[in-house]
Protein backbone atom coordinates (compact mmCIF):
# COMPACT_ATOMS: atom_id res chain seq x y z
CA UNK A 1 0.00 0.00 0.00
CA UNK A 2 1.50 3.62 -0.89
CA UNK A 3 0.54 5.67 2.61
CA UNK A 4 1.41 9.05 3.32
CA UNK A 5 2.57 10.06 7.05
CA UNK A 6 1.68 13.15 7.83
CA UNK A 7 3.82 14.26 10.96
CA UNK A 8 4.11 17.86 13.06
CA UNK A 9 6.27 19.78 12.34
CA UNK A 10 7.05 20.48 16.19
CA UNK A 11 9.15 18.05 16.45
CA UNK A 12 11.98 15.91 14.38
CA UNK A 13 10.76 12.50 13.67
CA UNK A 14 11.96 10.86 15.82
CA UNK A 15 12.27 13.84 18.00
CA UNK A 16 15.75 14.47 19.50
CA UNK A 17 14.03 14.74 23.74
CA UNK A 18 10.78 15.39 24.57
CA UNK A 19 7.72 14.83 21.66
CA UNK A 20 4.93 12.05 22.17
CA UNK A 21 2.96 12.26 18.72
CA UNK A 22 6.33 12.47 16.62
CA UNK A 23 7.97 9.55 18.41
CA UNK A 24 4.74 7.44 17.78
CA UNK A 25 4.99 8.70 14.05
CA UNK A 26 8.49 7.21 13.73
CA UNK A 27 7.69 4.08 15.76
CA UNK A 28 4.40 3.25 13.31
CA UNK A 29 6.42 4.79 10.15
CA UNK A 30 9.44 2.16 10.55
CA UNK A 31 7.03 -0.69 11.37
CA UNK A 32 5.12 -0.01 7.76
CA UNK A 33 8.19 0.25 5.92
CA UNK A 34 9.72 -2.95 7.49
CA UNK A 35 6.39 -5.17 6.47
CA UNK A 36 6.70 -3.68 2.81
CA UNK A 37 4.32 -0.48 2.03
CA UNK A 38 5.48 2.15 0.12
CA UNK A 39 5.62 5.02 2.71
CA UNK A 40 6.45 8.99 2.58
CA UNK A 41 6.85 10.70 5.75
CA UNK A 42 6.24 14.57 5.63
CA UNK A 43 8.10 16.10 8.33
CA UNK A 44 10.91 18.22 9.14
CA UNK A 45 14.36 18.03 7.79
CA UNK A 46 16.22 16.49 10.64
CA UNK A 47 13.96 13.77 11.06
CA UNK A 48 15.73 10.38 10.33
CA UNK A 49 13.50 7.09 8.10
CA UNK A 50 13.72 4.48 6.45
CA UNK A 51 10.47 5.82 4.14
CA UNK A 52 10.79 8.64 1.47
CA UNK A 53 11.02 11.78 3.57
CA UNK A 54 9.66 15.31 1.87
CA UNK A 55 11.18 17.64 4.08
CA UNK A 56 8.82 20.75 4.97
CA UNK A 57 11.40 22.80 7.16
CA UNK A 58 15.11 22.18 7.46
CA UNK A 59 14.71 21.70 11.77
CA UNK A 60 12.17 20.73 13.83
CA UNK A 61 10.41 24.04 15.19
CA UNK A 62 10.50 23.94 19.03
CA UNK A 63 14.22 23.96 18.88
CA UNK A 64 14.71 26.51 15.90
CA UNK A 65 15.02 29.87 18.25
CA UNK A 66 14.75 31.64 15.17
CA UNK A 67 11.23 30.35 13.82
CA UNK A 68 8.42 32.85 15.09
CA UNK A 69 5.08 31.46 12.82
CA UNK A 70 4.96 27.84 13.18
CA UNK A 71 1.81 27.31 11.02
CA UNK A 72 3.06 29.16 8.16
CA UNK A 73 5.26 25.97 7.84
CA UNK A 74 2.52 23.62 8.53
CA UNK A 75 0.82 25.25 5.59
CA UNK A 76 3.24 24.56 3.32
CA UNK A 77 3.59 20.93 4.11
CA UNK A 78 -0.42 20.93 3.06
CA UNK A 79 0.78 22.36 -0.33
CA UNK A 80 3.54 19.72 -0.49
CA UNK A 81 0.78 17.05 0.33
CA UNK A 82 -1.60 18.21 -2.11
CA UNK A 83 1.00 18.42 -4.84
CA UNK A 84 1.68 14.80 -4.49
CA UNK A 85 -1.34 13.20 -3.30
CA UNK A 86 -1.93 10.85 -6.18
CA UNK A 87 1.29 8.92 -5.04
CA UNK A 88 -0.52 7.53 -2.29
CA UNK A 89 -3.36 5.29 -1.63
CA UNK A 90 -3.77 6.83 1.39
CA UNK A 91 -3.21 9.74 3.41
CA UNK A 92 -2.85 9.38 7.62
CA UNK A 93 -2.75 13.07 9.51
CA UNK A 94 -0.88 13.18 12.92
CA UNK A 95 -1.65 17.21 12.63
CA UNK A 96 -5.47 17.50 14.28
CA UNK A 97 -7.53 19.17 12.08
CA UNK A 98 -5.59 21.42 9.79
CA UNK A 99 -6.48 19.41 6.97
CA UNK A 100 -10.30 18.96 6.97
CA UNK A 101 -11.35 21.84 4.28
CA UNK A 102 -8.56 20.22 1.72
CA UNK A 103 -9.62 16.47 2.92
CA UNK A 104 -13.69 17.75 1.86
CA UNK A 105 -13.05 19.76 -1.19
CA UNK A 106 -9.98 17.22 -2.90
CA UNK A 107 -11.76 13.89 -1.31
CA UNK A 108 -8.63 12.50 -0.35
CA UNK A 109 -8.95 8.96 1.04
CA UNK A 110 -7.50 9.47 4.82
CA UNK A 111 -7.26 8.79 8.17
CA UNK A 112 -7.03 11.17 11.30
CA UNK A 113 -5.59 10.25 14.42
CA UNK A 114 -6.47 12.35 17.22
CA UNK A 115 -3.51 12.69 19.71
CA UNK A 116 -4.73 15.11 22.01
CA UNK A 117 -7.56 16.06 24.58
CA UNK A 118 -10.77 16.28 23.31
CA UNK A 119 -12.45 18.15 26.11
CA UNK A 120 -11.81 21.88 24.63
CA UNK A 121 -15.59 23.66 24.16
CA UNK A 122 -13.99 25.32 20.56
CA UNK A 123 -12.74 22.24 19.17
CA UNK A 124 -17.21 21.48 19.15
CA UNK A 125 -17.89 23.87 16.33
CA UNK A 126 -15.24 22.39 14.73
CA UNK A 127 -15.97 18.76 14.51
CA UNK A 128 -19.79 19.69 13.38
CA UNK A 129 -18.70 21.20 10.77
CA UNK A 130 -16.79 17.92 9.45
CA UNK A 131 -18.62 15.41 10.78
CA UNK A 132 -17.40 12.85 7.82
CA UNK A 133 -13.94 13.06 8.64
CA UNK A 134 -12.67 9.55 9.46
CA UNK A 135 -10.36 9.83 13.22
CA UNK A 136 -9.42 7.29 15.19
CA UNK A 137 -8.30 7.53 18.95
CA UNK A 138 -5.76 6.80 21.13
CA UNK A 139 -7.89 5.40 24.11
CA UNK A 140 -11.52 4.97 24.63
CA UNK A 141 -11.15 8.11 27.57
CA UNK A 142 -10.20 10.16 24.50
CA UNK A 143 -13.15 9.63 23.28
CA UNK A 144 -15.67 10.48 25.64
CA UNK A 145 -16.03 14.50 24.92
CA UNK A 146 -16.84 14.12 21.43
CA UNK A 147 -18.41 10.19 21.38
CA UNK A 148 -20.51 11.16 18.28
CA UNK A 149 -17.13 11.89 15.56
CA UNK A 150 -17.03 9.54 12.77
CA UNK A 151 -14.55 7.01 14.63
CA UNK A 152 -12.85 4.08 13.18
CA UNK A 153 -11.57 2.75 16.24
CA UNK A 154 -8.94 2.77 19.09
CA UNK A 155 -5.38 2.24 18.24
CA UNK A 156 -2.88 2.18 21.37
CA UNK A 157 0.65 3.25 20.94
CA UNK A 158 3.24 0.78 20.57
CA UNK A 159 7.50 0.40 20.71
CA UNK A 160 9.75 -1.43 18.96
CA UNK A 161 10.13 -4.62 21.13
CA UNK A 162 13.86 -3.83 21.44
CA UNK A 163 13.82 -0.62 22.07
CA UNK A 164 13.50 -0.45 25.92
CA UNK A 165 15.69 -3.05 27.96
CA UNK A 166 14.48 -5.20 30.29
CA UNK A 167 15.67 -4.60 34.10
CA UNK A 168 14.29 -6.84 36.37
CA UNK A 169 15.53 -5.66 39.18
CA UNK A 170 14.00 -3.01 41.31
CA UNK A 171 15.80 0.47 42.08
CA UNK A 172 15.72 2.03 45.13
CA UNK A 173 14.68 5.69 43.13
CA UNK A 174 11.45 6.77 41.96
CA UNK A 175 10.94 8.58 38.51
CA UNK A 176 8.84 11.44 36.85
CA UNK A 177 8.95 11.58 33.40
CA UNK A 178 6.63 14.58 31.63
CA UNK A 179 6.01 18.18 31.76
CA UNK A 180 6.25 20.96 34.36
CA UNK A 181 2.62 21.73 33.88
CA UNK A 182 0.12 21.63 36.10
CA UNK A 183 -2.02 18.56 34.91
CA UNK A 184 0.95 16.34 34.89
CA UNK A 185 1.24 15.96 38.78
CA UNK A 186 5.18 16.84 39.19
CA UNK A 187 4.23 18.53 42.52
CA UNK A 188 2.47 15.54 43.92
CA UNK A 189 5.40 13.28 42.97
CA UNK A 190 7.90 15.03 44.91
CA UNK A 191 5.03 14.96 48.11
CA UNK A 192 4.65 11.25 46.88
CA UNK A 193 8.74 10.79 47.31
CA UNK A 194 8.88 12.91 50.47
CA UNK A 195 6.56 10.91 52.33
CA UNK A 196 8.03 7.73 51.31
CA UNK A 197 11.59 8.81 51.88
CA UNK A 198 12.88 7.46 48.47
CA UNK A 199 15.13 10.08 46.44
CA UNK A 200 12.80 10.77 43.43
CA UNK A 201 14.43 11.30 39.97
CA UNK A 202 12.37 14.09 37.61
CA UNK A 203 13.11 13.76 33.65
CA UNK A 204 10.79 17.04 32.80
CA UNK A 205 10.67 19.50 30.41
CA UNK A 206 9.93 23.18 30.71
CA UNK A 207 7.48 25.17 28.02
CA UNK A 208 7.30 28.68 27.80
CA UNK A 209 3.61 28.47 28.94
CA UNK A 210 5.11 26.50 32.35
CA UNK A 211 7.73 28.50 32.87
CA UNK A 212 5.96 30.70 35.67
CA UNK A 213 4.37 27.61 37.69
CA UNK A 214 7.54 26.15 37.61
CA UNK A 215 9.63 29.37 39.27
CA UNK A 216 7.16 29.93 41.26
CA UNK A 217 5.60 26.52 42.32
CA UNK A 218 7.49 23.32 41.72
CA UNK A 219 11.26 24.99 42.10
CA UNK A 220 10.86 25.53 45.82
CA UNK A 221 10.11 22.04 46.04
CA UNK A 222 13.07 20.96 44.07
CA UNK A 223 15.34 22.32 47.17
CA UNK A 224 16.01 18.78 48.68
CA UNK A 225 18.92 16.63 48.32
CA UNK A 226 16.01 13.65 47.50
CA UNK A 227 14.75 15.18 44.36
CA UNK A 228 17.32 15.17 41.23
CA UNK A 229 16.11 17.71 38.76
CA UNK A 230 17.22 16.40 34.98
CA UNK A 231 15.83 18.54 33.25
CA UNK A 232 14.64 17.01 29.66
CA UNK A 233 15.92 13.80 28.09
CA UNK A 234 15.29 12.07 25.37
CA UNK A 235 16.16 8.45 24.30
CA UNK A 236 18.48 6.54 25.11
CA UNK A 237 18.89 8.21 28.74
CA UNK A 238 14.94 7.18 29.27
CA UNK A 239 16.15 3.70 28.90
CA UNK A 240 18.35 3.84 32.11
CA UNK A 241 16.44 6.16 34.06
CA UNK A 242 12.67 4.18 33.21
CA UNK A 243 14.97 0.54 33.84
CA UNK A 244 16.46 1.53 37.07
CA UNK A 245 13.28 3.11 39.19
CA UNK A 246 11.25 1.42 41.57
CA UNK A 247 8.10 2.54 40.20
CA UNK A 248 6.96 5.23 37.36
CA UNK A 249 4.96 7.91 39.02
CA UNK A 250 2.21 9.46 36.81
CA UNK A 251 -0.27 11.21 39.28
CA UNK A 252 -2.30 13.23 36.67
CA UNK A 253 -4.39 15.97 36.63
CA UNK A 254 -6.15 15.92 33.60
CA UNK A 255 -8.02 13.27 30.66
CA UNK A 256 -4.93 11.78 29.26
CA UNK A 257 -5.14 10.70 26.06
CA UNK A 258 -2.79 8.20 26.38
CA UNK A 259 0.92 8.69 28.04
CA UNK A 260 3.50 6.91 26.74
CA UNK A 261 5.76 7.37 29.04
CA UNK A 262 3.88 4.37 30.67
CA UNK A 263 4.51 2.19 28.25
CA UNK A 264 8.12 3.37 28.02
CA UNK A 265 8.18 1.69 31.79
CA UNK A 266 6.89 -1.28 31.55
CA UNK A 267 8.80 -1.95 28.64
CA UNK A 268 11.90 -1.68 31.16
CA UNK A 269 9.73 -3.85 33.92
CA UNK A 270 8.95 -0.87 35.91
CA UNK A 271 5.65 -0.56 37.55
CA UNK A 272 3.24 2.06 37.14
CA UNK A 273 1.99 4.19 40.01
CA UNK A 274 -0.87 6.52 38.52
CA UNK A 275 -4.69 8.29 39.29
CA UNK A 276 -7.05 6.84 37.48
CA UNK A 277 -7.92 10.16 35.09
CA UNK A 278 -8.07 9.99 31.02
CA UNK A 279 -6.68 6.55 29.71
CA UNK A 280 -5.09 4.95 32.80
CA UNK A 281 -7.40 2.29 33.42
CA UNK A 282 -7.27 1.19 29.96
CA UNK A 283 -3.19 1.43 30.15
CA UNK A 284 -2.43 -0.03 33.54
CA UNK A 285 -3.77 -2.87 35.37
CA UNK A 286 -3.88 -3.01 38.29
CA UNK A 287 -1.87 -5.01 40.68
CA UNK A 288 -0.61 -6.30 37.69
CA UNK A 289 1.51 -3.67 35.84
CA UNK A 290 1.37 -1.24 38.35
CA UNK A 291 -1.42 0.41 41.10
CA UNK A 292 -4.35 2.85 40.44
CA UNK A 293 -4.66 5.27 43.24
CA UNK A 294 -7.21 8.32 44.14
CA UNK A 295 -4.35 10.66 45.44
CA UNK A 296 -0.80 11.17 47.33
CA UNK A 297 -2.20 8.65 50.58
CA UNK A 298 -2.87 6.20 47.89
CA UNK A 299 0.41 5.99 46.45
CA UNK A 300 2.60 6.27 49.34
CA UNK A 301 0.70 3.11 50.12
CA UNK A 302 1.39 1.55 47.15
CA UNK A 303 4.78 2.78 47.11
CA UNK A 304 5.64 0.45 50.32
CA UNK A 305 3.78 -2.62 47.87
CA UNK A 306 5.88 -1.62 44.71
CA UNK A 307 7.98 -5.47 45.40
CA UNK A 308 4.35 -7.05 45.38
CA UNK A 309 4.05 -6.17 41.32
CA UNK A 310 6.29 -8.72 39.10
CA UNK A 311 8.64 -6.85 36.52
CA UNK A 312 8.27 -9.57 34.06
CA UNK A 313 4.72 -9.21 34.19
CA UNK A 314 4.92 -5.50 33.19
CA UNK A 315 7.45 -6.47 29.96
CA UNK A 316 5.11 -9.19 29.32
CA UNK A 317 2.40 -7.05 29.15
CA UNK A 318 3.61 -4.47 27.02
CA UNK A 319 4.84 -7.28 24.49
CA UNK A 320 1.31 -8.11 24.36
CA UNK A 321 -0.51 -5.35 24.20
CA UNK A 322 1.92 -2.37 23.42
CA UNK A 323 4.31 -3.02 20.48
CA UNK A 324 4.58 -0.67 17.39
CA UNK A 325 4.15 -4.36 15.23
CA UNK A 326 0.58 -4.85 16.76
CA UNK A 327 0.05 -0.64 16.68
CA UNK A 328 0.85 -0.73 12.81
CA UNK A 329 -1.07 -4.19 12.31
CA UNK A 330 -3.86 -2.34 13.91
CA UNK A 331 -3.84 0.85 11.51
CA UNK A 332 -3.31 -1.51 8.35
CA UNK A 333 -6.46 -2.56 8.71
CA UNK A 334 -8.09 0.61 9.15
CA UNK A 335 -6.37 1.63 5.93
CA UNK A 336 -7.41 -1.00 4.32
CA UNK A 337 -11.16 -0.37 5.42
CA UNK A 338 -11.40 2.85 4.46
CA UNK A 339 -9.45 2.07 0.81
CA UNK A 340 -11.99 0.15 0.01
CA UNK A 341 -14.62 1.93 0.81
CA UNK A 342 -15.70 0.04 3.85
CA UNK A 343 -14.61 2.39 6.73
CA UNK A 344 -16.84 3.46 9.29
CA UNK A 345 -19.52 6.19 8.78
CA UNK A 346 -21.71 8.24 10.58
CA UNK A 347 -25.58 6.95 10.44
CA UNK A 348 -27.87 9.90 9.38
CA UNK A 349 -29.87 9.69 12.88
CA UNK A 350 -26.26 10.25 14.67
CA UNK A 351 -25.27 12.87 12.94
CA UNK A 352 -25.01 16.27 14.79
CA UNK A 353 -26.04 19.17 13.00
CA UNK A 354 -24.23 22.82 11.68
CA UNK A 355 -25.86 25.59 13.65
Amino acid sequence: MRIAQVAPLYESVPPKLYGGTERIVSYLTEELVKQGHDVTLFASGDSLTQARLVPVCSQALRLNRGCIDQLAHHVVMLQEVMAQRERFDLIHFHIDYLHFPLTRLLGWTTLTTLHGRLDIPDLVPLYKAFPEMPVSSISSAQRQPLPWLNWQGTVYHGLPEGHYDFNKQSGRYLVFLGRTSPEKGLDHAIEIAHQTGMPLKVGAKIDNSDRQYFETRLKPLLNSGSIEFLGEIGFPQKNELLGGAAALLFPIAWPEPFGIVMIEAMACGTPVIAYPRGSVPEVVEHGLTGFIVEDVDGAVEAVKQIDLIDRRACRRRFEERFTAKLMSSNYVRMYESLVRGEGETIPASNRVSIG
